[in-house]
């Protein structure tokens, strides 16, 4: 089977730990350039280190996803060092204390 994944740009929020770090991990094993979002840079640093260390290509920013400008900041880190983005994989938690319909997604 070919490998799908192979020099695909994913770029991951909530990359420092649990499901994101996981999944970064995975991806780069599999051949993806990983962009790597999320709160914690020096945990971010580590993980990209891991990444490359272990043969594969990963970048990162810190950032808040609660931020649009810094959502949008994380794409130009993945258009500036691969020159595209395929994938987006917002696994960012942001808690909700309201019905999600009554959410302000534009603030």
């Amino acid at each position: 089977m070919i490998n799908r994944i192979e020099n695909k740009v994913v770029a991951i929020t909530g990359a420092s730990s649990g499901i994101g770090e996981a999944t970064a991990e995975l991806l780069a094993a599999n051949g993806a350039k990983v962009v790597l979002g999320a709160r914690r840079a020096d945990v971010l640093a580590t993980l990209t280190e891991r990444i490359q260390k272990a043969g594969g290509q990963a970048v990162y920013l810190q950032m808040d996803v609660t931020e649009r400008a810094e959502v949008a900041s994380l794409i130009q880190l993945a258009l500036n060092e691969f020159g595209r983005l395929d994938v987006m994989i917002n696994n960012a938690g942001i808690s909700q204390l309201q019905l999600l319909e009554d959410a302000d997604v534009e603030g």
